[in-house]
């Protein structure tokens, strides 16, 4: 596979994960009854429902290897499991472009996380590109709009809950990408994640479900929620973790606030300030910046 697909692969996990943030919060705001679990378990049960037919139909389901079943079970339960109750409790509680931009530190921690557990170089473009990409979140986060600026303290911290775990992830997905392709990954992750939700969902949330509309409305975001975000944008990570590695691959989370403004902007969640765009540019010169490849060794 040709690098610049791997880019482009990357680009759309950013757009759909940016998605995201703005598609959990429309549910909060337009179902009454619904919770975290019963999201993240409806999340995943259609994730599941489309993946794992589709593979085993297609003779691509790969089996899990001797010794490797315990890391699966870690990785399910690192993400989705933990990651998506931090990250959507952290939704429920501030703003969606305020939680994209929060998640959007991750590529800041995971280059360190790398270097402790594989000894992995830190590059000096690397951190040139995180640093500007965060300078250019600054600016959207402080300068732009009093919608922004909504610094719940319980959001924050589950936030940030979310991103230490993605970081644990990342280096726990690193231990499985050279001997498993990254849709068997990604189907025995949300599989595996729904074991996890599933009887938690039914004991602490289960009696708001004949409460629930399923309205169309709910179904579709659900299913874009599932489909898109939890399947499609977790395999094409996995591809960028594979092919350029893990650092490389998650700095491209740092677009991630851009898209999610973005949609926040045009279903009239936020408004348009004119510092937006400034970070906005600064944000994805920094990806690019960060994405340079080292120069040829010369004798």
């Amino acid at each position: 596979m040709k690098k610049t697909l791997v880019y482009v692969l990357l680009a759309l996990t950013a757009i759909v994960w940016g998605i995201s943030f703005i598609m959990t919060k429309e549910l909060f705001t337009t179902e009454e009854h619904i919770t975290v679990l019963i999201i993240l378990t409806f999340r995943l049960l259609l994730a599941s429902a489309v993946t794992i037919p589709f593979l085993l139909l297609a003779h691509k389901l790969e089996p899990i290897g001797k010794g490797d079943l315990k890391w699966f079970l870690i990785l399910a339960l690192l993400e989705p499991f933990i990651y998506s109750i931090c990250e959507t409790n952290g939704v429920r509680l501030v703003s969606g472009s305020m939680s994209s931009i929060v998640v959007a530190t991750i590529p800041l921690f995971v280059p360190f996380g790398m270097a402790a557990a594989y000894k992995e170089k830190i590059r000096g473009v690397t951190l040139v590109g995180i640093v500007m990409s965060l300078i250019g979140l600054g600016i959207m986060l402080l300068f732009g709009g009093e919608n922004n600026l909504d610094m719940n303290p319980g959001g924050i911290t589950w936030l940030f809950g979310a991103v230490i775990t993605a970081v644990i992830y990342t280096i726990v997905l690193v231990k499985l990408v050279g001997r498993y392709k990254p849709f068997t990954i990604t189907a025995y992750q949300n599989l595996f994640g729904c074991l996890y939700f599933i009887p938690l969902m039914l004991l602490m949330d289960g009696s708001h479900l004949p409460l629930l509309s399923y309205s169309p409305k709910m179904i579709l975001l659900l299913a874009i929620l599932g489909i898109f975000c939890s399947t499609l944008a977790y395999i094409c990570y996995n591809i960028g973790v594979e092919r350029l590695g893990a650092t490389a691959a998650c700095i491209f989370t740092n677009a991630i606030p851009v898209f999610s403004l973005i949609a926040a902007i045009l279903l009239g969640q936020e408004s348009l300030t004119w510092t937006k765009p400034i970070g906005i540019v600064i944000v994805i010169s920094g990806v690019i910046i960060a994405q340079i490849p080292p120069k040829a060794r010369t004798r």
